[in-house]
């Protein structure tokens, strides 16, 4: 696989989606103009549950944990690879409207990964 590179949405909101194949798996890293290691998330694919398994670890103080996890369930699931997601997005004053906006923006970036793996 070459490297995977999208920017989705505008301004402050705006999220980079990179992914990159390590070995048999992917890496893939979610990110805004403050670049940071906030969660890591694994994502496994067992192929005789049929079913996909994620693992988190969240550094203190942030809260990029729901991105990692999201991240890697729908990418483990749908490609059936091992992931590892490292997601650091930061805004300073952040409300409630660019928190969706920022989850709205990571999906429509993950789905365009997706989409261009299959």
């Amino acid at each position: 696989m070459k490297k995977f590179r999208i920017v989705t949405g505008t301004g402050r909101t705006a999220i980079t989606l990179e992914a990159d194949s390590f070995g048999t798996g992917l890496i893939v890293k979610i990110f805004n103009e403050n670049p940071h290691i906030g969660a890591v998330a694994v994502g496994e694919y067992d192929r005789t549950q049929q079913r996909a398994s994620v693992s988190v670890h969240t550094r203190l103080g942030h809260k990029d944990d729901v991105l990692a996890q999201r991240t890697a369930h729908d990418v483990s699931k749908t490609l059936q690879l091992p992931v590892c997601i490292i997601a650091g997005v930061h805004l300073d004053d952040i409300t409630t409207q660019e928190i969706n906006q920022i989850l709205a923006n990571t999906q429509t970036a993950v789905q365009a990964f997706l989409n261009s793996r299959q």
